[in-house]
């Protein structure tokens, strides 16, 4: 099974050294996007705010970033 690593790019670079193994890209990118959604909910309750542009890297077992997740794109907002 394919090992992903998540790099999380926001107001510190936190690099994820341990990954983690997914079957496809696509069920580590719902991982990714669950895991921005934790973080805004996180930085919310405690300052307030929310960084649109922040992301997630999402780094494949060569090293090679291969999609990113952008908190913008993990929520919708709606009025």
């Amino acid at each position: 099974m394919p090992q992903f690593f998540f790099h999380v790019r926001d107001d510190m670079d936190v690099p994820d050294e341990e990954g983690a193994e997914f079957g496809d890209i696509e069920v580590a990118r719902k991982f990714a996007t669950n895991s921005a959604r934790v973080l805004m909910c996180e930085t919310l309750r405690e300052d307030g705010r929310i960084t649109l542009s922040h992301r997630i890297d999402i780094e494949d077992e060569d090293g090679d970033v291969i999609a990113s997740v952008r908190f913008r794109d993990a929520i919708r907002i709606e009025s």
